[in-house]
Protein backbone atom coordinates (compact mmCIF):
# COMPACT_ATOMS: atom_id res chain seq x y z
CA UNK A 1 0.00 0.00 0.00
CA UNK A 2 1.10 3.37 -0.92
CA UNK A 3 -0.36 5.19 2.02
CA UNK A 4 -2.40 7.26 -0.68
CA UNK A 5 -5.25 7.05 1.12
CA UNK A 6 -3.90 9.15 4.11
CA UNK A 7 -2.77 11.67 1.56
CA UNK A 8 -6.21 11.53 0.44
CA UNK A 9 -7.55 12.25 3.87
CA UNK A 10 -4.87 14.89 4.18
CA UNK A 11 -5.89 16.56 1.31
CA UNK A 12 -9.24 16.87 1.39
CA UNK A 13 -9.61 18.44 5.05
CA UNK A 14 -7.34 20.78 3.10
CA UNK A 15 -9.37 21.81 0.49
CA UNK A 16 -10.06 25.83 1.89
CA UNK A 17 -6.59 26.33 1.66
CA UNK A 18 -5.90 24.70 -1.85
CA UNK A 19 -8.99 27.03 -2.77
CA UNK A 20 -7.18 30.13 -1.59
CA UNK A 21 -4.25 29.30 -3.20
CA UNK A 22 -5.63 28.83 -6.28
CA UNK A 23 -7.84 32.09 -6.03
CA UNK A 24 -4.35 34.16 -5.48
CA UNK A 25 -3.09 32.45 -8.37
CA UNK A 26 -6.07 33.31 -10.77
CA UNK A 27 -6.25 36.81 -9.38
CA UNK A 28 -2.76 37.59 -10.91
CA UNK A 29 -3.72 37.92 -14.41
CA UNK A 30 -0.31 36.07 -16.38
CA UNK A 31 -1.76 36.86 -20.27
CA UNK A 32 1.07 35.09 -22.52
CA UNK A 33 2.03 38.34 -24.59
CA UNK A 34 2.49 40.61 -21.39
CA UNK A 35 5.83 39.56 -19.90
CA UNK A 36 5.83 41.76 -16.71
CA UNK A 37 1.75 40.03 -16.26
CA UNK A 38 3.50 36.52 -15.99
CA UNK A 39 6.55 37.79 -14.07
CA UNK A 40 4.28 38.50 -11.75
CA UNK A 41 2.59 35.30 -11.32
CA UNK A 42 6.17 33.55 -11.69
CA UNK A 43 7.64 35.19 -8.73
CA UNK A 44 4.77 34.26 -6.50
CA UNK A 45 5.05 30.37 -7.84
CA UNK A 46 8.24 30.89 -6.87
CA UNK A 47 7.89 32.30 -3.41
CA UNK A 48 5.70 29.65 -2.55
CA UNK A 49 8.22 26.66 -3.97
CA UNK A 50 10.99 28.42 -1.84
CA UNK A 51 8.70 28.14 1.16
CA UNK A 52 8.92 24.50 0.64
CA UNK A 53 12.37 24.41 0.98
CA UNK A 54 12.57 23.99 -3.29
CA UNK A 55 15.95 25.21 -4.91
CA UNK A 56 14.17 27.94 -7.57
CA UNK A 57 15.42 28.93 -10.46
CA UNK A 58 14.60 32.16 -12.73
CA UNK A 59 14.93 31.00 -16.14
CA UNK A 60 15.21 34.49 -17.63
CA UNK A 61 13.69 34.96 -20.77
CA UNK A 62 13.75 38.37 -23.20
CA UNK A 63 10.17 38.37 -25.32
CA UNK A 64 8.38 35.60 -22.79
CA UNK A 65 8.32 35.97 -18.83
CA UNK A 66 10.79 33.81 -17.47
CA UNK A 67 10.44 30.31 -16.59
CA UNK A 68 10.34 29.26 -12.88
CA UNK A 69 12.61 26.21 -11.84
CA UNK A 70 12.05 24.46 -8.87
CA UNK A 71 14.03 21.26 -7.13
CA UNK A 72 12.75 19.15 -4.47
CA UNK A 73 15.55 16.84 -3.47
CA UNK A 74 14.72 13.29 -1.00
CA UNK A 75 16.51 13.44 2.63
CA UNK A 76 18.46 10.03 1.15
CA UNK A 77 20.68 9.97 -2.05
CA UNK A 78 18.64 10.22 -5.11
CA UNK A 79 17.68 7.11 -6.77
CA UNK A 80 18.51 7.37 -10.41
CA UNK A 81 17.26 9.61 -13.04
CA UNK A 82 14.80 12.26 -11.75
CA UNK A 83 10.79 12.88 -12.11
CA UNK A 84 9.61 15.59 -14.30
CA UNK A 85 6.21 18.10 -13.40
CA UNK A 86 5.45 20.08 -15.92
CA UNK A 87 3.21 22.95 -16.42
CA UNK A 88 2.45 26.55 -17.63
CA UNK A 89 2.00 30.17 -16.06
CA UNK A 90 0.58 31.88 -19.38
CA UNK A 91 -3.01 31.76 -19.91
CA UNK A 92 -4.87 33.36 -23.33
CA UNK A 93 -6.99 35.79 -21.40
CA UNK A 94 -6.16 39.70 -21.67
CA UNK A 95 -5.77 42.15 -18.35
CA UNK A 96 -8.69 43.12 -17.63
CA UNK A 97 -10.98 40.22 -17.92
CA UNK A 98 -10.96 38.85 -14.27
CA UNK A 99 -13.18 42.35 -13.67
CA UNK A 100 -15.63 40.28 -16.28
CA UNK A 101 -15.20 36.89 -14.96
CA UNK A 102 -13.75 37.07 -11.06
CA UNK A 103 -12.38 34.19 -9.09
CA UNK A 104 -15.45 32.64 -7.12
CA UNK A 105 -16.76 29.40 -5.67
CA UNK A 106 -20.39 28.26 -5.77
CA UNK A 107 -22.20 25.30 -5.51
CA UNK A 108 -18.80 22.68 -5.48
CA UNK A 109 -17.02 25.10 -8.15
CA UNK A 110 -14.61 27.66 -9.07
CA UNK A 111 -14.94 29.88 -11.70
CA UNK A 112 -12.56 32.28 -12.79
CA UNK A 113 -9.60 32.96 -15.77
CA UNK A 114 -7.26 30.19 -15.91
CA UNK A 115 -9.05 28.35 -13.26
CA UNK A 116 -8.69 25.24 -15.19
CA UNK A 117 -6.55 25.76 -17.89
CA UNK A 118 -4.13 25.65 -15.71
CA UNK A 119 -3.90 27.82 -12.35
CA UNK A 120 -5.81 24.34 -10.91
CA UNK A 121 -2.73 22.42 -12.07
CA UNK A 122 -0.53 24.64 -10.09
CA UNK A 123 -2.14 24.52 -7.50
CA UNK A 124 -2.50 20.54 -7.36
CA UNK A 125 1.43 20.54 -7.28
CA UNK A 126 1.94 22.30 -4.90
CA UNK A 127 -0.93 20.52 -2.90
CA UNK A 128 0.66 17.36 -3.25
CA UNK A 129 4.29 18.08 -2.02
CA UNK A 130 2.16 19.36 0.94
CA UNK A 131 0.65 16.56 1.55
CA UNK A 132 3.75 14.22 1.08
CA UNK A 133 5.46 16.57 4.01
CA UNK A 134 2.57 15.92 6.09
CA UNK A 135 2.28 12.07 6.11
CA UNK A 136 6.30 12.22 6.14
CA UNK A 137 6.82 10.48 2.94
CA UNK A 138 10.22 11.39 0.93
CA UNK A 139 10.25 10.27 -2.57
CA UNK A 140 13.40 8.37 -3.67
CA UNK A 141 14.14 10.26 -6.52
CA UNK A 142 14.56 14.35 -7.27
CA UNK A 143 11.76 15.86 -8.37
CA UNK A 144 11.91 19.25 -11.05
CA UNK A 145 9.27 21.53 -11.56
CA UNK A 146 9.04 23.53 -14.59
CA UNK A 147 6.28 26.27 -15.04
CA UNK A 148 6.45 28.02 -18.40
CA UNK A 149 5.60 30.92 -19.88
CA UNK A 150 4.65 30.54 -23.35
CA UNK A 151 2.52 27.47 -23.88
CA UNK A 152 -0.28 28.82 -25.10
CA UNK A 153 1.52 30.18 -28.13
CA UNK A 154 3.55 27.16 -29.27
CA UNK A 155 6.45 26.96 -26.71
CA UNK A 156 8.53 28.27 -28.53
CA UNK A 157 10.75 29.94 -25.56
CA UNK A 158 10.46 26.85 -23.15
CA UNK A 159 10.69 24.07 -25.28
CA UNK A 160 14.67 24.09 -25.28
CA UNK A 161 14.14 23.96 -21.04
CA UNK A 162 11.68 21.32 -21.46
CA UNK A 163 13.52 18.88 -23.98
CA UNK A 164 16.73 19.31 -21.54
CA UNK A 165 14.87 18.44 -17.85
CA UNK A 166 13.00 15.53 -19.97
CA UNK A 167 16.12 13.98 -20.98
CA UNK A 168 17.20 13.14 -17.43
CA UNK A 169 14.14 12.01 -16.12
CA UNK A 170 12.66 8.34 -15.51
CA UNK A 171 9.11 10.10 -15.80
CA UNK A 172 6.66 13.00 -16.62
CA UNK A 173 3.86 14.51 -15.67
CA UNK A 174 1.94 16.99 -17.07
CA UNK A 175 -0.41 19.10 -15.05
CA UNK A 176 -2.49 20.28 -17.94
CA UNK A 177 -6.65 19.89 -17.02
CA UNK A 178 -7.91 16.07 -17.35
CA UNK A 179 -9.79 14.98 -20.06
CA UNK A 180 -13.95 15.20 -19.64
CA UNK A 181 -15.88 15.32 -16.52
CA UNK A 182 -14.78 12.02 -14.95
CA UNK A 183 -11.07 13.30 -14.98
CA UNK A 184 -9.43 11.28 -17.88
CA UNK A 185 -5.65 11.33 -17.90
CA UNK A 186 -4.52 12.27 -21.69
CA UNK A 187 -2.07 9.09 -22.65
CA UNK A 188 -2.45 10.19 -26.29
CA UNK A 189 -2.06 13.31 -27.91
CA UNK A 190 -2.01 14.71 -31.47
CA UNK A 191 1.22 16.47 -33.07
CA UNK A 192 0.21 20.33 -34.10
CA UNK A 193 1.39 22.40 -36.43
CA UNK A 194 0.83 26.51 -38.30
CA UNK A 195 1.75 27.04 -41.58
CA UNK A 196 1.43 30.35 -43.29
CA UNK A 197 0.29 30.30 -46.89
CA UNK A 198 1.37 33.61 -49.08
CA UNK A 199 0.08 34.07 -52.16
CA UNK A 200 1.30 37.00 -54.73
CA UNK A 201 -0.35 38.34 -57.77
CA UNK A 202 -0.82 41.13 -59.74
CA UNK A 203 -3.34 43.94 -59.66
CA UNK A 204 -5.47 45.11 -62.07
CA UNK A 205 -8.79 46.86 -63.01
CA UNK A 206 -11.71 44.12 -62.47
CA UNK A 207 -14.18 45.33 -65.23
CA UNK A 208 -11.72 47.31 -67.98
CA UNK A 209 -8.39 45.19 -67.95
CA UNK A 210 -9.25 41.98 -65.75
CA UNK A 211 -6.60 39.83 -68.35
CA UNK A 212 -3.41 41.90 -67.12
CA UNK A 213 -3.82 40.79 -63.86
CA UNK A 214 -3.15 37.98 -61.42
CA UNK A 215 -5.76 37.03 -58.95
CA UNK A 216 -4.40 36.38 -55.87
CA UNK A 217 -7.46 35.36 -53.99
CA UNK A 218 -8.44 33.14 -56.83
CA UNK A 219 -4.94 31.20 -56.35
CA UNK A 220 -5.50 30.79 -52.55
CA UNK A 221 -8.65 28.88 -53.27
CA UNK A 222 -7.26 26.72 -55.74
CA UNK A 223 -4.56 26.21 -53.09
CA UNK A 224 -6.68 25.22 -50.35
CA UNK A 225 -9.00 23.14 -52.39
CA UNK A 226 -5.96 21.16 -53.11
CA UNK A 227 -4.82 21.07 -48.97
CA UNK A 228 -8.38 19.97 -48.07
CA UNK A 229 -7.68 16.51 -50.40
CA UNK A 230 -4.34 15.67 -47.93
CA UNK A 231 -7.18 14.97 -45.04
CA UNK A 232 -6.52 11.31 -43.87
CA UNK A 233 -9.38 10.69 -41.12
CA UNK A 234 -7.91 6.94 -41.30
CA UNK A 235 -4.31 8.26 -40.26
CA UNK A 236 -5.56 11.24 -37.99
CA UNK A 237 -4.00 13.78 -40.46
CA UNK A 238 -6.19 17.50 -40.57
CA UNK A 239 -5.63 19.80 -42.74
CA UNK A 240 -7.68 23.37 -42.62
CA UNK A 241 -7.47 26.58 -43.82
CA UNK A 242 -9.00 28.49 -40.69
CA UNK A 243 -8.07 32.22 -41.37
CA UNK A 244 -7.87 33.83 -44.85
CA UNK A 245 -7.29 37.36 -46.12
CA UNK A 246 -6.85 39.12 -49.41
CA UNK A 247 -8.40 41.79 -51.75
CA UNK A 248 -8.96 45.54 -51.54
CA UNK A 249 -12.07 46.31 -53.19
CA UNK A 250 -14.28 44.62 -55.18
CA UNK A 251 -13.38 46.29 -58.67
CA UNK A 252 -9.35 45.28 -58.08
CA UNK A 253 -8.18 42.27 -58.98
CA UNK A 254 -6.08 41.25 -55.53
CA UNK A 255 -2.39 41.30 -55.94
CA UNK A 256 -2.24 39.65 -52.62
CA UNK A 257 -4.11 36.94 -50.51
CA UNK A 258 -2.72 35.00 -46.89
CA UNK A 259 -4.02 32.12 -45.31
CA UNK A 260 -3.38 30.49 -42.25
CA UNK A 261 -3.38 26.66 -42.04
CA UNK A 262 -3.84 24.33 -39.14
CA UNK A 263 -2.07 20.71 -39.02
CA UNK A 264 -2.67 18.10 -37.29
CA UNK A 265 -1.29 14.64 -37.19
CA UNK A 266 -1.64 11.37 -34.91
CA UNK A 267 1.82 9.95 -35.78
CA UNK A 268 5.72 11.06 -35.72
CA UNK A 269 6.17 8.98 -39.14
CA UNK A 270 4.15 11.37 -41.11
CA UNK A 271 5.41 14.99 -39.68
CA UNK A 272 8.58 15.38 -41.91
CA UNK A 273 6.44 14.21 -45.35
CA UNK A 274 3.36 16.29 -44.21
CA UNK A 275 6.07 19.27 -44.03
CA UNK A 276 8.06 18.53 -47.12
CA UNK A 277 4.74 18.81 -49.05
CA UNK A 278 4.01 21.99 -47.71
CA UNK A 279 6.97 23.15 -48.84
CA UNK A 280 6.44 21.41 -52.28
CA UNK A 281 3.52 23.78 -53.17
CA UNK A 282 4.18 25.80 -56.15
CA UNK A 283 1.30 28.31 -58.09
CA UNK A 284 -1.74 26.69 -60.29
CA UNK A 285 -2.41 30.46 -62.19
CA UNK A 286 0.48 31.89 -64.03
CA UNK A 287 2.33 34.33 -62.78
CA UNK A 288 1.37 33.58 -58.82
CA UNK A 289 3.70 33.27 -56.67
CA UNK A 290 3.81 31.29 -53.45
CA UNK A 291 5.90 31.35 -50.20
CA UNK A 292 5.14 29.19 -47.53
CA UNK A 293 6.70 29.12 -43.81
CA UNK A 294 5.41 27.27 -40.54
CA UNK A 295 4.59 23.21 -40.54
CA UNK A 296 4.18 20.91 -37.90
CA UNK A 297 5.94 22.02 -34.49
CA UNK A 298 5.06 20.03 -31.69
CA UNK A 299 5.33 16.64 -32.22
CA UNK A 300 2.21 13.69 -31.58
CA UNK A 301 2.39 12.30 -28.12
CA UNK A 302 2.20 8.78 -28.95
CA UNK A 303 0.49 5.70 -26.25
CA UNK A 304 3.36 3.56 -26.13
CA UNK A 305 3.87 0.25 -23.90
CA UNK A 306 5.92 2.54 -21.48
CA UNK A 307 3.24 5.08 -20.95
CA UNK A 308 0.64 2.37 -20.99
CA UNK A 309 2.36 1.05 -17.95
CA UNK A 310 3.01 4.45 -15.87
CA UNK A 311 -0.84 5.09 -16.47
CA UNK A 312 -1.78 1.36 -14.90
CA UNK A 313 -0.13 2.69 -12.02
CA UNK A 314 -1.59 5.82 -12.14
CA UNK A 315 -4.78 3.47 -11.91
CA UNK A 316 -4.11 0.91 -9.12
CA UNK A 317 -3.35 4.37 -6.61
CA UNK A 318 -6.85 5.97 -7.66
CA UNK A 319 -8.25 2.48 -7.02
CA UNK A 320 -7.08 3.10 -3.32
CA UNK A 321 -8.82 6.34 -2.95
CA UNK A 322 -11.98 4.25 -4.79
CA UNK A 323 -11.50 6.82 -7.75
CA UNK A 324 -11.62 5.14 -11.29
CA UNK A 325 -9.60 6.55 -13.87
CA UNK A 326 -10.01 6.05 -18.06
CA UNK A 327 -7.71 7.36 -20.11
CA UNK A 328 -8.25 9.11 -23.43
CA UNK A 329 -6.89 10.51 -26.91
CA UNK A 330 -7.21 14.69 -27.81
CA UNK A 331 -6.85 16.49 -30.64
CA UNK A 332 -4.72 19.42 -28.74
CA UNK A 333 -1.36 19.29 -28.40
CA UNK A 334 0.60 20.34 -24.89
CA UNK A 335 4.12 20.35 -23.63
CA UNK A 336 3.88 16.65 -23.26
CA UNK A 337 3.94 16.11 -26.70
CA UNK A 338 8.05 17.19 -26.85
CA UNK A 339 8.78 15.15 -24.09
CA UNK A 340 6.76 11.99 -25.03
CA UNK A 341 8.53 12.16 -28.40
CA UNK A 342 11.68 12.11 -27.04
CA UNK A 343 11.15 8.61 -25.93
CA UNK A 344 10.36 9.58 -21.92
CA UNK A 345 7.01 8.04 -20.40
CA UNK A 346 4.44 10.76 -20.41
CA UNK A 347 1.18 11.12 -18.26
CA UNK A 348 -0.84 14.24 -18.99
CA UNK A 349 -3.51 15.53 -18.37
CA UNK A 350 -2.53 15.27 -14.43
CA UNK A 351 -4.49 18.97 -13.16
CA UNK A 352 -8.09 19.96 -12.30
CA UNK A 353 -11.48 17.95 -13.33
CA UNK A 354 -13.91 21.02 -14.94
CA UNK A 355 -14.59 22.70 -18.56
CA UNK A 356 -14.94 25.95 -20.29
CA UNK A 357 -11.00 25.97 -20.87
CA UNK A 358 -10.27 29.83 -23.20
CA UNK A 359 -13.70 31.08 -22.36
CA UNK A 360 -15.97 32.39 -19.65
CA UNK A 361 -17.38 29.34 -18.57
CA UNK A 362 -13.69 28.41 -17.60
CA UNK A 363 -14.20 26.28 -14.08
CA UNK A 364 -13.27 23.27 -12.08
CA UNK A 365 -14.85 21.00 -9.81
CA UNK A 366 -13.57 21.72 -6.14
CA UNK A 367 -13.61 17.67 -5.32
CA UNK A 368 -11.30 17.02 -7.87
CA UNK A 369 -8.29 19.12 -6.15
CA UNK A 370 -8.06 16.71 -3.37
CA UNK A 371 -8.01 13.66 -5.60
CA UNK A 372 -5.82 14.88 -8.55
CA UNK A 373 -3.80 15.93 -5.96
CA UNK A 374 -3.21 12.65 -4.01
CA UNK A 375 -2.48 10.68 -7.02
CA UNK A 376 -0.21 13.12 -8.24
CA UNK A 377 1.78 12.46 -4.47
CA UNK A 378 1.62 9.26 -4.76
CA UNK A 379 3.39 8.62 -8.07
CA UNK A 380 5.83 11.00 -7.09
CA UNK A 381 6.59 8.78 -3.94
CA UNK A 382 6.80 5.71 -5.68
CA UNK A 383 8.25 5.88 -9.20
Amino acid sequence: MTRIGELHSWLHAQEREILQLLGRMVEIESPTHDKAAVDRLGQMVASEWKRRDARVRILQQGRYGNHVLAELRPHRKAAGRQIFVLGHLDTVYPIGTLAKTPFRVANGRAWGPGTFDMKGGLAIALAAVDALRAQRISPRRKIVFLWTSDEETGSRASRGAIEREARKSEAVFVLEPAYGRDGRLKTKRKGVGEAELIVTGRSAHAGIDPESGVNAVHELALQIVRLLKWNSPDRGITVQANVIEGGTASNVVPARARALIDVRIARLADADPLNRKLRALRPILRGAKLKVTGGINRPPMERTSASRQLFAHAQELADEIGMELGEASTGGGSDGNFTAALGIPTLDGLGAVGDGAHSPREHILVSSLSQRAAILAGLLATI
